[in-house]
């Protein structure tokens, strides 16, 4: 995406010059797309990584012609969330198959806290979705699910967790505007719930201008929950974002 107009004059050029050998010459069966990001405040099916504060995030996801996938992710947090971790790192690996107008992914992500002293932080959550695009507006379906593992307790032994969200996105059209809306609820109790489940929602609007997109959101939840610090981290709040693209 970081391409000026000297960029891609000079791409023209070459190309015109280039043996036709090279021209057709299959495109590769890898794609590899990447982001990185500026947030107010990190939220996690709406409470707060971050204590209400600032965090850095970027990933990189490499995609396969035939639908599979690898994808990394990252983001800053507050030591609350992982026993003195300060970053959280995704690790996920799916396929995505798209069906007449629906398409279909699942797959499986482990969050991994480095710097956590070797507590029992890591877990896995298998994931599965399903989206169907209506004209301008896509409507997303998930269902997250951790097996039971020492990393969710909340002093009960080993707990699991679910998660169940709907989206749904649109762009105006001829505009670089979109919006979005998100409803989920986390079934508890684990440590993702810190105890009761509760509901989590949000919505937002997005501006893309080249490779950048500058976006903001309202979260809230119905729970109540503190950090250390006494901030009340799943109460409402407006979060901006930059994102560049490439």
């Amino acid at each position: 995406m970081r391409k000026s107009i000297l960029g891609l004059s000079a791409l023209a050029v070459a190309a015109m010059s280039a043996p036709a050998s090279a021209q057709d010459a299959p495109a590769s069966e890898l794609t590899v797309t990447g982001n990185a990001a500026v947030v107010t405040d990190y939220r996690f099916r709406g409470i707060s990584q971050t204590d209400k504060r600032f965090a850095l995030q970027g990933g990189l996801t490499v995609t396969h012609s035939s639908g599979f996938y690898v994808s990394t992710w990252g983001s800053s947090i507050d030591d609350y969330v992982a026993n003195g971790s300060d970053q959280e790192l995704d690790l996920i690996a799916g396929y995505s198959k798209t069906i007449g107008a629906a398409t279909v992914d699942v797959g499986v992500l482990y969050y991994y806290y480095p710097g956590s002293g070797g507590a029992n932080t890591d877990f896995v959550e298998p994931y599965a979705s399903i989206k169907g695009t209506f004209g301008p507006a896509t409507a997303k379906l998930t269902a997250n699910y951790a097996p039971k593992a020492k990393a969710l307790s909340v002093g009960n032994g080993k707990e699991d967790s679910l998660y169940l969200a709907g989206d749904l996105s649109t762009s105006i059209p001829n505009t670089p505007l979109g919006v979005s809306a998100h409803l989920g609820h986390s079934f508890g109790p684990s440590y993702l719930t810190i105890g009761k489940e509760y509901t989590d929602w949000n919505v937002g609007a997005t501006y893309t201008w080249s490779h950048l997109t500058f976006g903001v959101s309202y979260v809230d939840t119905d729970k109540s929950l503190y950090s250390p610090s006494g901030r009340n981290i799943s109460k409402a709040g407006v979060v901006g974002s930059i994102t560049a693209s490439f």
